[in-house]
């Protein structure tokens, strides 16, 4: 379980930017107008081989201003998520009132905070420190986040501020399922037909779930235990303060599982949103499982299960080895074919293959298809080994790197499904280069 850093700070001083530069890429929107962030958004970043999250959040004033109130309640949700606070301020106009208000704010949140002054782009600069230690939060890092100046000290007092890595304490064989998918899918009625009991509020309202639960169970002697998580919905569509916070606990339940279950509806079938809610589980290499559920509210034909499987291959075809049940979670009709899926996934997923058949499947792959020439040379496979599992991750080791074409590698990968199955399970690829 990662840790979390949030950055916080009135509108406009650069927030969106540090943000950005972190995590390496675009993704939170910046522009002059202030308060152009209205809600946090999360992302992973990895300093010094240390990963965290790091939420961006939108800025603190009391103005009556649009949003202002919503913009408020977001960062003291994010501050209390937080593990260390990074309170942004702007170089160029010194302390105003409303750094003085959200420095009495961070008083109270009895965490780590780390004070950055921003767009102290030259040493000309560095004399405007002095003033903002009269917040009373320690000595300021001068940074400048559009250059990237300063970032690296700053960084250095983060990774060291962050607590030991959470670990969960469920045993080895227990399966950690997680719930996801849109708001009103059916997540909360899997969730009691798994347990067998109501421990899940179960309604027709949108967004009922508003965090995410552990429960543990056992059945036919596999200890389980099911993660149930808010509905993820597409960003911008909502605007209540609470949902928003919902989504950090999912991704967080996501990162603490083994399996993700992706809820598909059966009545509204797939949109776009379920495919970005799978890729998050894709991207958290975990191993994946859809579930078609209402499948007892559609009018049902011979060929009705071959149709929404050919659908849910050509929706998601980034997921082809995810294997599919079709169930109704609140009638518990066809809920006997789910476990037997959960445990041959699970049973993938924490696979291992003996170094000599491996290299072995390998030798054969590279000689029915050998590379071809890229990036100026030609790829030779010289050793393959297994290094670690959830999910199953194999080390090449090969004369370049740089050869490896990334259509070849998706070749290896389904000679690997091929030889070993690995049915529902990401399959991760590492190459080196041998000296």
């Amino acid at each position: 379980m990662l840790a979390s850093i949030a950055i916080v700070g009135r509108p406009n001083v650069g927030k969106s930017t540090l943000f950005n530069r972190l995590i390496g890429e675009r993704l939170s929107i910046t522009d002059e107008t202030p308060g152009l962030t209205r809600d946090r958004i999360y992302s992973t970043a990895e300093w010094l081989g240390r990963k965290f999250n790091v939420i961006d959040t939108g800025g603190i004033d009391f103005e009556d201003a649009p949003f202002m109130h919503e913009i408020k309640h977001q960062t003291e949700i994010a501050m209390d998520e937080a593990d260390v606070i990074v309170f942004l301020v702007d170089g160029n106009t010194g302390i105003t009132e409303a750094d003085t208000y959200i420095a009495k704010m961070l008083y109270k949140a009895n965490k780590t905070v780390l004070l950055a002054v921003n767009k102290i782009d030259d040493h000309s600069k560095i004399d405007t420190l002095y003033e903002f230690y009269a917040l009373g939060l320690g000595d300021p890092f001068p940074i400048s986040s559009i250059h990237g100046i300063g970032i690296g000290d700053l960084l250095d007092e983060v990774v060291k501020s962050l607590p030991e890595k959470i670990e969960d304490s469920y045993e080895e064989d227990r399966i950690k399922l997680c719930l996801i998918g849109r708001p009103n899918v059916g997540k909360s009625s899997l969730n009691n037909a798994l347990l067998g009991e109501e421990r899940v509020i179960v309604s027709e309202i949108e967004g009922t779930t508003r965090d995410s639960i552990d429960s543990l169970f056992e059945r036919e002697g596999q200890k389980y235990v099911v993660i149930d998580t808010a509905g993820l919905r597409k960003r911008g569509k909502v605007y209540e303060n609470a949902e928003k916070y919902s989504v950090l606990r999912a991704m967080s339940a996501i990162e603490r599982s083994d399996i993700c279950l992706v809820l598909v509806d059966a009545e509204q079938g797939v949109v776009e949103q379920d495919k970005k809610i799978a890729g998050y589980a894709l991207e958290a290499n975990k191993g994946i499982i859809f579930i078609i559920n209402k499948w007892d509210l559609i009018e049902r034909e011979t060929n009705t299960m071959n149709h929404w499987e050919d659908i849910i291959r050509a929706e998601f075809q980034f997921l082809t080895y995810a294997p599919i049940v079709f169930l109704s979670a609140k009638t518990q009709m066809r809920m006997h074919t789910l476990f037997p899926i959960i445990e041959e996934v699970f049973k993938y997923y924490t696979r291992r293959v003996p170094t000599s058949v491996l290299n072995e499947v390998m030798s054969d792959a590279f000689q029915m298809n050998p590379p071809k020439t890229h990036q100026g040379g030609v790829l030779k496979l010289y050793y393959a080994t297994q290094v670690s599992t959830r999910p199953p991750t194999f080390v090449l080791f090969v004369n370049d790197t740089e050869w490896m074409h990334f259509s070849y590698e998706r070749y290896v990968k389904n000679k690997l499904r091929e030889a070993f199955g690995f049915i529902g399970s990401p399959i991760k690829i590492i190459l080196r280069k041998r000296d």
